[in-house]
C-alpha cells in the first residue's frame, strides 16, 4: 500500500512523533495508518507526544567555541528534571546542537529543528530521545555570534555567557581578560553594555521613578530646582553603574571600572549574551508523597 506526503503529515499529527520517524513508520508497515501508529508505539516513540504538556524548566546551558574563536554560541535545552540533565546522552545531545548552530546559523528554533542531523533532523532526533529518557525536553533558545569571542559556563550549565571584542583575543592575557568579565556577567547580571546604549525610554523611566522618590522625602521640600536636579542626575549615574556592565566596578579589583580594566587589557568589548537556565519559565512542583501513591496504585 502507497502513502503519500499527505499521510505522513496525518500521522505526525496524530503521534507527535517526527516527520522521519513518521514516514519510516509507514513504510514498514506499507502505508498502514493504523498499522504505523502501532509500529511508533512499539519504538515508544508515539509516547514522547503525552510527554510534550509536561513542564521543562530544569536542563542546561551549553556554550560552543570554534577552535579559532571567531564563532560563539549558547543553546539552552531544557528537561523536566535536573537528574535527566546530567544524563551523557542528554549533555552530548547538547553540545551536538551548539555545534549545529554554529555551523549552520540557523534563522531560529524551528529551522534548527528542521536541520539535518544524523541522518534525521535535529526536531526527530529530541524526539527520539524523549521517547528514550521518559522526560519532556525542549529547545528553548539559542544565540550564536561571529566575531573575537569568549565563552563562560557557570554552575555546570546554570548560567552562560558569551561576549565579543572588537580586537582579537588570540593574545591570552586579552582572553583570560574577557573571560573575568564573562564571569562577571553570570554573576552580577548586567542590563546593559554600556550607559551609551540604554533606551531614552528606560532612562526617562528611571528619572520619573526617582523625581517620586526625592519629593517623597520632606527633607526635599525647600530645595531649589537646580539641587533636585543635581540629585537626579547622581542617581541617574548610581543607576548605569549597577545596570550597565562597562560602568560597574570590577569585581575582581574594585580599583578599575570594567571598561578601565578592559583598556589595561587592550580589549574592548562590544556586545554580551547571557542565559540562565529556566529563567522566566514555570518550575515543576515536586509531589513525592503523590508521585509514590500514583506508583502503587
Amino acid at each position: 500500500m502507497a502513502f503519500t506526503a499527505a499521510d505522513v503529515k496525518t500521522l505526525r499529527e496524530r503521534t507527535g512523533c517526527g516527520m522521519m520517524d513518521c514516514k519510516k513508520a509507514l513504510t514498514e508497515v506499507g502505508g498502514d495508518m493504523d498499522k504505523a501508529i502501532e509500529f511508533l508505539r512499539e519504538k515508544g516513540l508515539a509516547t514522547a507526544a503525552k510527554k510534550s504538556g509536561r513542564i521543562a524548566s530544569e536542563g542546561i546551558v551549553k556554550a560552543y567555541l570554534s577552535d579559532d574563536k571567531k564563532v560563539g554560541v549558547l543553546v539552552e535545552v531544557n528537561s523536566e528534571t535536573d537528574f535527566v540533565a546530567k544524563n551523557d546522552e542528554f549533555q552530548n545531545f547538547v553540545a551536538a546542537v551548539a555545534k549545529i548552530v554554529a555551523d549552520t546559523n540557523p534563522a531560529d528554533v524551528d529551522a534548527l529543528k528542521a536541520t539535518a542531523f544524523e541522518g534525521s533532523t535535529v526536531g526527530d532526533a529530541l524526539t527520539a530521545l524523549i521517547a528514550k529518557i521518559g522526560e519532556n525536553m525542549n529547545i528553548r533558545r539559542f544565540a550564536r555570534i561571529e566575531g573575537n569571542v569568549c565563552s563562560y559556563i557557570h554552575g555546570g550549565g546554570r548560567i552562560g555567557v558569551l561576549v565579543e571584542a572588537e580586537g582579537s583575543l588570540a593574545d591570552d592575557a586579552a582572553y583570560e581578560a574577557a573571560r573575568d568579565v564573562a564571569m562577571q556577567v553570570a554573576a552580577i547580571n548586567p542590563l546593559y553594555l554600556s550607559k551609551d546604549v540604554v533606551p531614552a525610554e528606560d532612562v526617562e523611566k528611571e528619572k520619573s521613578i526617582i523625581i517620586a522618590q526625592i519629593k517623597e522625602d520632606p527633607k526635599n521640600a525647600n530645595k531649589p530646582d537646580n539641587i533636585i536636579e543635581k540629585m537626579v542626575g547622581g542617581k541617574i549615574n548610581k543607576f548605569f553603574e549597577q545596570n550597565c556592565l562597562l560602568q560597574q566596578e570590577f569585581v575582581k579589583d574594585s580599583e578599575f571600572k570594567v571598561e578601565a580594566y578592559l583598556a589595561s587589557k587592550n580589549v574592548k568589548l562590544v556586545n554580551f549574551v547571557r542565559f540562565e537556565k529556566g529563567e522566566g519559565l514555570e518550575k515543576r512542583e515536586e509531589d513525592f508523597a503523590n508521585e509514590v501513591a500514583n506508583m502503587i496504585k
